[in-house]
């Protein structure tokens, strides 16, 4: 098994948080390197609170990122390193194409992008952020990519067809199933936001509307789009049989992610401040605060059954090795477990321990 790639990968993730981390530091510590206009901070106690968050958010993703670079990473139980990385896709990727398709927006249209124009923060401080959060998007979720393969590679090399019939499937199935058509809708809601359209949205955020915004929801609908393909194809093999569950996996992995994290916490971050400060009015107004809270909904819909779906999938192939070609194996006296007798390397890769559920 080859670590040296990953390892790489992952020490350039940390090295790429430094700058964000460092950034953030200052700013919590009071020195305002980089503000041009302090007044729109929305108070001190609101600008710390909020750069300590971030800070920490940006703190666990390179504690994760360095975890994956070490031999004891594959000791470390699954929940502990999938969960933060799943919210690191979920603001990684809708931020990184919404940025790249915004700036190219405005590369070929001329439009004028709120990065470069310097009434908040100096222009030098998104190349730093973005630049970081770019090659961390990169690196973080290219290590994370081979980890997954070298701890679940015979799981996820599977076709959809010789998935082990879970004893909760028909239950995943009443969950799972509505999820993905929440996620269609509220997804085809983003794609009509971005393609210009005022659907319940309020006449001053209209105005606001840049090239990035646009982007933006471009990202998110797509996202929670191929979120959605991606679980019906999960909780439905039978649609595609011959797909390999990695590729019906990421996509409802990415889409659910986005949904939750850019979505769904960002709307309950909002109401919280609402129901911690009287009189607030962050949460947005009509079918977009509508939207934030039913992301959140949909978001931990799929956190819990698919943390449910994937411990009985990793059991499951404990317990029933799968033969080669990737088809399981018919269990017998000798092998009924794991451990019973010395597996082959093609058998050891599909064996689930009890860190892996």
């Amino acid at each position: 098994m080859d670590t040296r790639r990953l390892t790489l990968l992952g020490r350039l993730a940390v090295v790429a948080c430094v700058p964000y981390l460092s950034l953030k530091l200052l700013w919590v510590l009071g020195f305002d390197i980089g503000v041009v206009d302090t007044h729109r901070m929305g108070g001190r106690a609101v600008w710390v609170t909020a750069n300590v968050v971030t800070f920490l958010l940006d703190a666990i993703a390179a504690v994760v990122a360095h975890t994956l670079t070490l031999p004891a990473g594959r000791r470390t139980p699954a929940w502990l390193l999938a969960f933060p990385l799943w919210m690191a896709s979920g603001l990684l990727i809708p931020l990184m194409t919404g940025l790249a398709g915004g700036c190219l927006t405005a590369l070929v249209t001329g439009a004028r992008t709120p990065l470069s124009a310097g009434d908040f923060l100096a222009p030098w401080v998104f190349g730093v952020v973005y630049g970081g959060f770019a090659v961390e998007a990169v690196t973080l979720l290219g290590a994370f990519a081979l980890y997954a393969h070298q701890r679940w590679g015979g799981l996820l090399r599977r076709p959809l067809h010789a998935l082990p019939d879970t004893g909760t499937r028909a239950m995943q199935r009443i969950f799972l199933l509505p999820a993905a058509v929440l996620l269609a809708a509220l997804g085809t809601v983003h794609i009509l936001w971005g393609a210009g359209s005022t659907l319940g949205v309020a006449a001053a955020d209209v105005a606001a509307r840049t090239v990035i915004s646009s982007a933006s929801e471009w990202a998110a609908g797509l996202l929670s789009l191929g979120g959605a393909a991606g679980l019906l194809l999960l909780v439905l093999p039978g649609l595609l049989p011959r797909l390999r569950v990695r590729t019906p996996l990421v996509l409802a992995w990415s889409g659910s992610a986005a949904a939750f994290a850019c979505g769904g916490c960002l709307w309950l971050g909002q109401a919280v401040t609402d129901g911690l400060s009287p009189g607030a009015s962050a949460v947005p107004e009509g079918l977009p605060g509508l939207v934030g809270a039913l992301e959140l909904c949909a978001g931990l819909t799929v956190l819990c059954a698919g943390a449910f779906a994937l411990c009985e999938l990793t059991a499951a192939t404990c317990s029933v090795p799968a033969a080669a070609g990737g088809h399981p194996a018919p269990a017998t006296a000798r092998t009924p477990e794991c451990s019973a007798v010395p597996a082959s390397r093609p058998a050891a890769r599909e064996c689930a321990t009890a860190d892996d559920r």
